[in-house]
């Protein structure tokens, strides 16, 4: 089939049932109704809570309202991704963004009014019987947060702030992704094609240099003409989260950053340092690389060139499903019980349409069964895919059904674990079953190229934003020169003798717009330097650690992130699940080179 199917024409057992979710849209225009309703009896507690049973009262409502908020918008919008064409549930998805926006209005006064209660009114109760433990947590979160938190006029001006605060982000967004014109390049068949976002990786992943080079030249040399606007940009954002930190009476913008999710620094800390010491391995696999392309210089152009001869692997849903079932029997049969629910009763939402959302997620609201959007294509990277989102809903599914409403969400922090952990599970099955040394080759490297970009890459970003902040606070000024500088060394620390680090990637800090969500990519790093520490615990010890794993699931958010981790087996604040990870890549890149001899 060469066009692509109208939804009407996509099999039903190819479809999520969002039935589960409403049975039809009287239900929603009901359950919407409801809740138009119910926002006046929240405006009645404003300037009531001062003793427990009010501030209960109110969370309640609060559960109630933010909890069927949630299935509406979570339901328009997965109609809505269905076909993005579809006025009907475009008209829908807006119908309940305007509500979300109108109950978060209403719940508004609930945090500062609770947190203009002395500290002992606060302590006490936390203390009272009669409040539930979710209210509680809730409660020591405030009392956590009440230091950074300032009077209500400086609150005020702050929200009045906050747009411009947005200004940096949305100007380098609007540059980056409207103004920006890239020259056009020849292709692999010597075309003509203009060079754009999208691309540029696929040509960078290009069999013929003169392709890869040429591309990575033009992607440089025009941001290199912007520089010093770039420079501004980013200058504009660090500045923005200086003033932050000192107004909340933050010690440092890092510290500002990790408080929310409770995470001590030595976290972002020990991964640079653990990484800065098992930077040899970054090494020999750049060497390896070299060895491999057979080429007198490695160049930066180079990193994403395949390794291995086309290889293409044929797989089709059906096919995927069972192996990724096969793949997981570690876990337990609980967890695959679960997981061939999922496959089962329209979880999953499988293949491309036309107007479908691009892209792949596992999204869902609490109290249902979690659901995945995927463009399932027969190839080894849609495998992964499922295994992945499988894993994100699987992580939902645990969380829900073992905690409150209020416990279940889990931090982003935690996200990626779970998620990572079903790939590295699948990894590890294909692996073992891999006969043939160009399929294993293949494997290999799509492993190792996954530490190399999601532990190694993403832990340099964290580097790079930690010193540009540090520089700030020193009162520093950030150049063009010194920001080109500061990136170029990072490049010859992380990369090695073996890499030609071309003087263009001194430029690559301007367009990685994560730096604009500052302090986040480490996240990247610790979620996969977790999972595979997981892992690998599962492999090696089997019961005790699957036990602990599915303890990790069932806690949702209902404790910190680094505490839940820790209870499981996986202690972030010590450098041992990231020395694990890197015991795993070392092992990869022994099979690599034996494979390569």
């Amino acid at each position: 089939m060469n066009h692509l199917p109208k939804r009407s024409e996509t099999k039903p057992e190819y479809r999520w049932k969002l039935e589960d979710l409403f049975a039809d849209q009287a239900a929603w225009d009901a359950e919407y109704a409801e809740v138009r309703k119910k926002l006046g009896d929240i405006a009645a507690y404003q300037g009531k809570l001062k003793d427990a049973a009010s501030i209960a009262a109110a969370f309640a409502l609060e559960d109630e309202l933010s909890l069927a908020t949630e299935r509406l918008y979570v339901y328009a919008n997965m109609r809505h991704h269905e076909d993005m064409a579809d006025s009907r549930y475009q008209a829908l998805s807006d119908k309940a963004k305007k509500l979300s926006v109108e109950v978060n209005e209403a719940l508004s006064f609930i945090t500062p009014e609770i947190l203009s209660l002395s500290e002992d009114q606060l302590k006490s109760f936390i203390e009272d019987p009669s409040l539930k433990a979710t209210y509680k947590r809730t409660l020591r979160e405030m009392l956590r947060q009440k230091p950074h938190v300032l009077s209500k006029n400086e609150e005020a001006l702050l929200a009045q702030v906050g747009n411009i605060s947005q200004a940096p982000s949305t100007i380098f967004g609007m540059m980056n992704n409207a103004d920006m014109k890239f020259p056009k390049i020849k292709n692999e068949q010597g075309e003509e094609v203009e060079l754009t976002h999208g691309r540029y990786i696929q040509f960078l992943e290009s069999r013929n240099r003169d392709v890869r080079r040429e591309a990575f030249k033009a992607m440089y040399d025009t941001y290199g003409k912007w520089r010093n606007t770039l420079a501004a940009t980013l200058n504009a954002n660090v500045t923005k989260n200086l003033f932050y930190a000192k107004t909340r009476k933050y010690p440092s913008a890092l510290e500002m950053s990790l408080f929310g999710d409770n995470i001590p620094q030595s976290v972002y800390d020990n991964l640079i340092e653990t990484i800065h010491r098992h930077l040899p391995l970054m090494h020999r696999y750049m060497k390896l690389r070299k060895k491999l392309l057979k080429v007198d210089e490695l160049h930066m152009y180079d990193l994403f060139a395949p390794l291995v001869e086309e290889f293409d692997m044929d797989i089709s849903y059906e096919q995927a499903k069972k192996t990724v079932y096969d793949s997981l029997a570690p876990l337990g049969e609980d967890y695959r019980r679960t997981l061939q629910e999922g496959f089962d009763n329209g979880w999953i939402d499988v293949y491309e349409n036309e107007g479908k959302r691009s892209g792949a997620y596992s999204w869902g609201a609490y109290g249902t069964h979690p659901y995945v959007l995927l463009n399932h294509k027969d190839n080894l990277n849609s495998m992964f895919t499922l295994a992945h989102e499988m894993g994100h809903a699987l992580h939902s599914y645990y969380s829900d059904k073992n905690n409150e409403y209020r416990d279940a969400q889990y931090t982003i922090f935690l996200a990626e674990v779970a998620s990572t952990l079903n790939e590295a599970l699948l990894m590890n099955y294909l692996l073992e079953r891999s006969k043939d040394p160009k399929e294993k080759m293949y494997l290999l490297t799509y492993y190792a190229d996954q530490f190399r970009t999601t532990v190694f890459r993403q832990t340099m970003f964290a580097e790079f934003e930690k010193i540009v902040h540090a520089k700030a606070e020193n009162g520093e000024s950030l150049t063009p020169q010194e920001l080109c500088a500061i990136y170029y060394d990072l490049n010859l620390k992380y990369y090695g003798n073996d890499v030609h680090v071309d003087k263009d990637i001194e430029m690559e800090w301007a367009r990685i717009p994560h730096f604009y969500t500052s302090f986040y990519v480490y996240k990247y790093a610790t979620g996969f330097s977790a999972a595979t520490s997981f892992a690998k615990q599962i492999l090696d010890e089997g019961d005790p650690a699957v036990e602990r794993y599915l303890g990790f699931l069932k806690s949702g958010g209902s404790d910190y992130s680094i505490n839940i981790l820790k209870k499981a087996g996986v202690d972030m604040s010590t450098p041992e699940p990231i020395a694990q990870a890197m015991s795993v890549f070392e092992s990869l890149l022994d099979q690599m080179e034996q494979l390569a001899n």
